[in-house]
């Protein structure tokens, strides 16, 4: 019978805790720090993460159950929800943020000969935002309408995996487009981009940058036409042309030529208008490349109803960022091990399991075995059966 670390205990293991303790040094997360470390409050938050909690109540009435096996989880301080609710309002969000990214950074590497439906070797990203949703009387400090807060999620997602490869949390306030000055572009990887990103002086330093774009036109984009090339319209294919821009403004901000490629869309038979920078790739491969551009709209909804970012266990500004990031690190965290173990089952299969084990003494590549044999309680020999 294995008797060796704990399936939560096993899960930490994968983490870099080095880069956690550069993380909390940078931004001083245990100044008058007494017991409940940084390192715990990441630890009960993604225990909350893994098992679906709904409160800080909820989390503490839980841990507490299970007290003795605290220290082998890696939980040293004394579980508290008043000091949980604490850590999450007074400590710096950025600790989590910078933990998040470098775990992304770990997980690109481990995907990165991925394939996610296109044939191409230069990477691809998804570019997209969504809204999360709060009580306008509980968050005040996050107005989106007249009787509703939220705060929107902007991700960049690399198709391959697919890992979210640079995130940043913002007030609504914040439009799409200026995501983009906040990229610092990959020569050679190709931004998939819905229309809310049409802005052409900021395409043009993608342009400049040696980054490839691809992006739905607005139907109010003025431009002229140089020429047309054949199209295979049994595939969807409407038009292939290059052409220039003719708008007041949209011809001095991006100066050079553009690929416009119209398709219709096998789903529901629209025609999508996509501009891009590349003139050489075939226009059937732009136009799947900007079709792999709904599997971020695919990671939003997995987010949003496979992790806790929807009810908050903290009001504050601080308390909702820290969720959200540890949120995404657990995310990357599981893809990670998912990597490194060669599990074969789907993300929500192992959160699933997860959810159901932290407290088993499993391996936990056995865990999804299918003739996986999960432990025996040790009886006392001496113990008569009462049904014998």
């Amino acid at each position: 019978m294995y008797s060796g670390k704990l399936v939560f205990a096993q899960l930490v293991d994968h983490l870099p805790l080095h880069t956690f303790r550069r993380c909390v040094a940078r931004y001083r997360g245990h100044r008058k720090v007494k017991s409940f470390s940084c390192f715990d409050q990441y630890l009960c938050m993604t225990f909350a993460q893994l098992t679906y909690r709904e409160s800080l109540r909820d989390i503490e009435a839980c841990l507490r159950a299970q007290r003795t096996k605290l220290y082998h989880m890696g939980i040293r301080g004394e579980v508290s929800r008043n000091t949980l609710a604490n850590a999450n309002a007074v400590r710096d969000w950025r600790i989590y943020a910078d933990f998040a990214q470098a775990l992304i950074h770990h997980a690109q590497q481990l995907y990165a000969e991925d394939d996610f439906g296109v044939e191409l070797d230069k990477t691809v990203y998804a570019l997209d935002s969504t809204l999360i949703d709060l009580s306008l009387t509980l968050f005040p400090w996050a107005p989106h309408q007249r009787s509703r807060a939220a705060i929107k999620l902007h991700t960049l997602l690399d198709l391959r995996g697919p890992i979210p490869a640079f995130v940043h949390v913002s007030g609504h306030h914040m439009a799409d487009v200026e995501m983009l000055d906040l990229l610092i572009p990959e020569p050679g990887a190709f931004y998939i981009m819905d229309r809310g990103y049409i802005d052409f002086t900021r395409l043009y330093a993608l342009n400049k940058a040696s980054a490839i774009f691809v992006v739905r036109d607005k139907a109010n984009t003025k431009f002229r036409r140089r020429y047309s090339r054949p199209v295979d319209r049994t595939k969807g294919m409407i038009c292939d042309q290059t052409i220039v821009l003719t708008g007041k403004f949209a011809r001095d901000y991006y100066p050079q030529p553009l690929r416009r490629i119209k398709v219709r869309d096998p789903d529901d038979g629209k025609a999508l208008v996509l501009l891009s920078n590349n003139l050489d790739l075939p226009a059937t491969s732009i136009a799947d490349l900007y079709r792999c551009r709904w599997q971020i709209e695919i990671f939003f909804k997995w987010v949003k109803q496979h992790l806790r970012i929807k009810a908050f266990f903290g009001t504050s500004e601080n308390a909702v960022r820290t969720q959200i990031w540890i949120a995404i690190s657990v995310y990357v965290l599981v893809a990670i091990v998912r990597k490194r173990l060669a599990l074969e089952a789907s993300l929500y299969t192992i959160l699933q399991i997860l959810s159901l084990t932290a407290f088993e003494k499993v391996p936990i590549n056995q865990l999804f075995l299918a003739d996986a044999i999960m432990p025996e309680i040790n009886h006392d020999p001496n113990q008569l059966n009462l049904f014998a």
